[in-house]
């Protein structure tokens, strides 16, 4: 037998043949295992804002287009109630003086000649001090200068002295008619006056009193406060008749005059239909607002109408002809307007309009939509509640 001799180059050569065979191997080894994954396909995603329904549903659908109608052309405006300036009492002390007692309340209702407080105040009781003093010379000069006619009658006393005397006689009387005019300015009344002339006794008690009949308003004075002659104390207002007011752009005002006709909305009493002409419309700009104020009258018998409630005045004009939607066509999202738009059949589309003034039950269409395209009619709130649950599902 002949030995195998391994000489280094044949070494080398095995080692390279084992790490070649080795290398193929693991490349086929590892083809073998890959597997071939294939691509996920991405969903479609629907447009959120349509809507397909089966036919059933779509049968219950109002479909229609948009309508002409005449439409009278009108301005709405913010308005406000108020109370009629002329009916309106601001009651004060004309004497300085300080709160004794409360003798009414906001809210409550009273007649002209009503005491509504009472206040001490010593300048009342020192003009009463004064008149009384006058009054007692005036008393004095009269029976002076009576006596001096007796004397000059008897020769006793010269005409110079009868003159002098009632020369004091003219200036007694008018010292008195003097404090009895400022008593008079204090409140008091002739029956007071001529009763303080007789009994002498001087009162620093003043009642505060109501020239008008009306409600009581507002209360400004409280027990133990002062109060001086320019304070107000009570406001008094008659509230059978107010005023419902409203400032206009200055643009719109142009075609604004007296006696035209006006409907007013109340949010508080949306039952009320509430209608009447303009009294007045200001003949200036303002020039901080660039607005014209106009006011129309209205009775409050009942007393439905409370000052300071918020209104609309709306103004009506020309007529026109306007493409209108029913109000049941309409939806209502995030304070903006949208309609369902046919697109095919028992296929809708929610789409954003534009809507101007109300017409009975239907709103004038300023775009959004054209007259030739269909939309749901009646059933849109509906609808869309479905489009909303779709949309929750994930499908249209």
């Amino acid at each position: 037998m002949f030995a195998l001799r391994h000489t280094p180059q044949t070494m080398r050569r095995l080692q390279t043949c084992a790490l070649t065979a080795l290398l193929v191997g693991s490349i086929f080894l590892t083809e073998g295992c890959k597997k071939k994954v294939a691509p996920t396909p991405v969903a479609e995603q629907g447009d959120p804002a349509e809507i397909t329904v089966t036919p059933e549903l779509g049968s219950n659908l109002k479909l229609g287009t948009p309508q002409m109608r005449d439409v009278l052309g009108t301005l709405q405006v913010s308005a406000h109630v108020q109370t009629d300036a002329s009916r309106i009492a601001r009651v004060g002390s004309p004497v300085a003086g300080r709160i004794l007692k409360l003798l009414v309340f906001e809210g409550e209702y009273v007649h002209a000649g009503t005491t509504l407080a009472m206040l001490h105040s010593t300048s009342l009781s020192d003009t009463q001090l004064s008149l009384v003093k006058a009054f007692s010379q005036q008393t004095l000069a009269e029976a002076a200068a009576r006596r001096a006619e007796q004397l000059v009658a008897a020769d006793v006393i010269g005409q110079a002295e009868l003159e002098r005397r009632r020369a004091e006689l003219l200036q007694a009387n008018a010292e008195v008619a003097s404090f009895r005019t400022q008593l008079r300015g204090l409140g008091m009344t002739e029956a007071q006056i001529q009763n303080l002339e007789k009994t002498r006794r001087l009162s620093a008690d003043y009642p505060i009193v109501t020239p008008n009949s009306g409600t009581v308003l507002e209360r400004k004075v409280t027990i133990g406060q002062v109060v001086q002659p320019a304070d107000p104390a009570f406001t008094i207002a008659d509230l059978s008749n107010v005023w419902i007011v409203a400032n206009v752009p200055e643009e719109d005002a142009g075609r604004l005059q007296r006696g035209m006709e006006v409907v007013v909305r109340i949010p508080a009493l949306p039952t009320e239909k509430i209608g009447g002409h303009l009294s007045y419309v200001a003949p200036i700009v303002d020039p901080a607002t660039r607005t014209v104020e106009v006011r129309m009258e209205l009775p409050n018998t009942h007393s439905l109408f409370k000052p300071d409630e918020l209104a609309t005045m709306i103004f009506t004009g020309s007529t026109a002809r306007e493409l209108t939607i029913p109000q049941t066509a309409i939806v209502r999202e995030d304070n903006k307007d949208y309609v369902f738009v046919e697109t095919a059949p028992n296929k809708f589309l929610l789409r954003e309009v534009e809507l101007g003034d109300e017409v009975e039950d239907r709103r004038v269409l300023r775009s959004g939509v054209t007259q030739p395209e269909r939309i749901v009619l009646d059933g849109a709130f509906h609808l869309n509640n479905q489009r909303k649950q779709n949309a929750i599902k994930g499908g249209k």
